[in-house]
C-alpha cells in the first residue's frame, strides 16, 4: 500500500513539476493523455459494531490512448486497496461520432447513478452505506437503490461488449458481459445483457429507460436469469444551478427464493437534488447542498425487511473538481431501528 501511495504521489509531483494540464505524450504509434483521482475519506457510525477510519477510498490513474480517429482505449488501475485492481480497462472502435464499439471491462448499462462518476456525483457514496449495518435480503448490507442493483449484478462494473449509439435526441448504450464482475473470469457459457435507451426532451432534461438480463449458476451447476428494469430522469447538469437525478427499479432479487424456489421481487426508488452556487473565492469557488432520499424493498412479498436511507450534505468546490464533501446517511429500517454514518471525503482531481 506505501508503495503504491509513494509512486501515485511521485508521478502526480512531476506532472504538476512540468505543467502538462492538457498536454499530450507521444508514445510509438498512439498518444496518451494522463490523469486520476484521488478520494481520501473518513468516515463515522452510530453502529456499536463498527470503528472510525480514515482511508483511501479511490487512488486511480487514467490513461487515455488514442491511436488515429478509429482507436482509442482506456487503462484505469485503483491502488487505494493496497492492491492493484483494474476498473475501466478497454479498447474503442470509433466508426462514427455517433456509432462506437468497445471490447473489455466498463459500466454495465443500467444504473443512473452508477453510471454517474464519482468526480461529478454529490453524494460521497452511491449506495448510503452505513458501516456495520447489515441484513438487507439477499445483498446484505445497508438496503437502498444502488446497493440492489449492483450487487445482484445488474449494474457496476463487468468485462465484455459495448455499444453506444446515437440519433437525434436519441441515444443508446447496450452492454454484453460476462456477468462475474470486474476482474473475473465467467463462470458458465451465458452472458448477461443491459439496454439503456435516453430521450433528450430539452437541452438539460433526459429521460432513459433500461433493460437488464443477468446470467447466474443456481444450485451449483443450473444456468438461470434475472431481469429487472428501471427508468430515470436527469434534470440539469453538474455544477451548474439545480441538478436532479431520480429512479425507481425492479427486478428480480435472485440471491433470495421463495417457497417455491422463484427469485423474489425488489424495489428500489432514488432521488438526488442539489444546487450548485459559485462563490468567486480565491480558496473556494462554489458550494453545493445536496438532498438525497432512496428507498430500498428487498422483497415485495415480505412485511418489514425495507429501508429508507436519508441523506443531507454539502460540497465545498476548490478548482473544477477538486473538491471536500460532507455527507451525513441516516438509514431508517422498517423493523424500527435507525443508524446514522458522517462521512467527509477530500476529492482530487487532475
Amino acid at each position: 500500500m506505501r508503495r503504491s501511495l509513494i509512486a501515485i504521489l511521485g508521478i502526480t509531483l512531476s506532472l504538476a513539476a512540468a505543467d502538462i494540464s492538457g498536454q499530450e505524450i507521444s508514445a510509438r504509434s498512439a498518444s496518451i493523455r494522463l490523469g486520476g483521482r484521488m478520494h481520501a475519506q473518513y468516515s463515522a457510525s452510530s453502529a456499536s459494531s463498527a470503528a472510525n477510519d480514515f482511508f483511501f477510498r479511490r487512488a486511480r490513474l487514467t490513461l487515455d490512448v488514442t491511436v488515429g480517429d478509429f482507436l482509442s482505449a482506456r487503462l484505469q488501475p485503483d491502488f487505494a486497496s493496497g492492491k492493484t485492481k483494474l476498473q475501466d480497462a478497454y479498447l474503442r472502435l470509433n466508426f462514427t461520432d455517433a456509432f462506437r464499439v468497445s471490447i473489455g471491462q466498463f459500466n454495465r448499462a443500467f444504473d443512473l447513478f452508477k453510471l454517474s462518476s464519482t468526480t461529478d456525483l454529490s453524494v460521497i457514496e452511491r449506495d448510503g452505506r452505513v458501516e456495520g449495518v447489515s441484513g438487507c435480503t439477499g445483498v446484505d448490507g445497508a438496503c437502498s437503490y444502488s446497493r440492489l442493483t449492483e450487487k445482484l449484478g445488474f449494474a457496476g462494473r463487468d468485462q465484455g461488449l459495448r455499444v453506444d449509439a446515437s440519433v437525434g435526441r436519441l441515444s443508446f448504450l447496450g452492454t454484453m458481459t460476462n456477468g462475474t464482475g470486474p476482474n473475473t473470469a465467467d463462470d458458465n457459457d451465458s452472458k448477461s445483457y443491459s439496454g439503456r435507451l435516453t430521450f433528450a426532451a430539452t437541452s438539460n432534461i433526459d429521460i432513459s429507460g433500461q433493460y437488464g438480463v443477468h446470467d447466474y449458476v443456481a444450485d451449483g451447476s443450473v444456468n438461470e436469469y434475472a431481469e429487472a428494469w428501471s427508468a430515470d430522469v436527469e434534470v440539469g447538469v453538474w455544477r451548474d444551478g439545480l441538478h436532479v437525478l431520480a429512479a425507481v427499479a425492479r427486478g428480480d432479487n435472485w440471491k433470495e427464493v421463495d417457497a417455491e424456489g422463484d427469485a423474489v421481487t425488489f424495489l428500489a426508488v432514488q432521488g438526488l437534488a442539489s444546487y450548485y452556487v459559485p462563490l468567486g473565492g480565491a480558496r473556494f469557488v462554489g458550494i453545493e447542498p445536496l438532498v438525497r432520499v432512496s428507498y430500498a424493498d428487498p422483497d415485495n412479498a415480505t412485511s418489514a425487511d425495507g429501508a429508507v436511507i436519508f441523506t443531507p450534505g454539502v460540497m465545498l468546490y476548490i478548482h473544477g473538481k477538486n473538491k471536500i464533501g460532507f455527507n451525513v446517511d441516516g438509514l431508517s429500517r422498517q423493523t424500527g431501528t435507525t443508524e446514522f454514518s458522517f462521512k467527509m471525503q477530500a476529492f482530487l482531481y487532475f
